[in-house]
């Protein structure tokens, strides 16, 4: 059987689809593009001169047949997309466009989980061992990782967060171990390289995404057995107590983007150095009318505390992703505007 596109390489290919695509959608693919890779299609589109239809319809069925691969790849992951493909294309054709498409792309282990729901990922998992909910953690991206650690067992939580800390290199055989055992699970796919993954900075972003009294938890705990570790996270981990921290023109920054609401219930429980950080650099007018407010409120949930101060933080923390302030990571660094 001729495979699609045989005998032609990738840049005739390429050239082929363009100009079976027409005009309009060769210039959307020119402006992703870099200088050298239009040079080439250029080049090679201008030297294409006759096509036989059978032989654009080849090209085009191979692309085609790409990106229903790569779709189904990252609905389900590598084994699915075999299976569906399968069942459209035939075996023959579905494994030629997987092998293509598998050699060109690195698929991340445990990327069928994108599909599941953090509850049916904590279903799966909450009974494995930590070591392994944190290799499966730190492969996520850190948004999906912190909902699925705010839902595991309290009792769990600080010690898969340990772990992601203490995560480094992962060696294929095991992942590919643990991604067989959640695929008879969760209709999971196949490992690929060694990868790097969990570490300090993986568990600040994880922690950075949990509810405050997810993020107290885990650290408090944690900081029983390993305070050391504790100390390295909160160093490159903001929290809202830390606004002490910052110089006068990065709180005033802070505050302008704030609204009285949040700043009313986060400091209604923030001890005196913390409320002197923000009255210090606020309008008296408005210092005055927060302090009025906070002695009228009466006593507050909680939550709606944690809440408010969980705004704030993510202020400060979009704030220094700008550029607009910068945070001490360290002791002894100074803080800049």
């Amino acid at each position: 059987m001729m495979t699609p596109g045989e005998g032609l390489n990738g840049i005739q290919k390429a050239a082929i689809l363009l100009v079976g695509l027409g005009p309009e959608a060769s210039v959307e693919v020119f402006k992703q593009l870099s200088e050298s890779e239009i040079d080439k299609l250029t080049m090679e589109i201008s030297n294409t001169r006759q096509l036989r239809n059978k032989e654009t319809e080849q090209v085009l069925d191979e692309f085609y047949d790409m990106i229903l691969a790569q779709d189904y790849m990252s609905e389900g992951g590598l084994d699915y997309a075999r299976s569906i493909l399968e069942q459209a294309l035939g075996r023959e054709r579905a494994m030629d466009t997987i092998g293509r498409l598998t050699n060109r792309l690195q698929v991340k282990p445990f990327s069928f989980i994108k599909s599941a729901s953090p509850s049916q990922i904590v279903n799966i998992l909450q009974h494995e061992h930590a070591q392994t909910i944190a290799l499966v953690l730190s492969h996520l991206d850190s948004l999906q990782s912190s909902e699925i650690l705010s839902q595991l067992p309290a009792s769990k939580q600080v010690e898969v967060a340990r772990r992601i800390a203490l995560l480094e290199s992962t060696s294929p055989e095991v992942i590919h171990q643990i991604e067989q055992v959640l695929e008879r699970k969760l209709s999971a796919s196949g490992a690929q390289h060694y990868t790097s993954t969990g570490g300090v900075d993986a568990i600040v972003k994880v922690l950075g995404k949990v509810n405050r009294s997810t993020e107290k938890t885990i650290l408090s705990e944690l900081e029983i057995e390993n305070p050391e570790l504790v100390k390295e996270i909160k160093k490159r981990l903001f929290v809202f107590e830390d606004i002490v921290n910052l110089d006068a023109k990065s709180i005033q920054r802070v505050i302008r983007e704030v609204n009285d609401s949040d700043l009313t219930y986060a400091l209604k429980v923030m001890n005196d150095e913390v409320k002197e950080a923000i009255f210090n650099n606020i309008s008296q007018r408005r210092g005055e009318a927060l302090q009025e407010e906070i002695s009228l409120m009466g006593p507050v949930k909680l939550k709606d505390v944690e809440k408010s101060q969980e705004n704030i933080v993510a202020v400060i923390r979009d704030l220094e992703e700008q550029g607009e302030i910068v945070i001490a990571r360290g002791e002894g660094e100074d803080v800049v505007v």
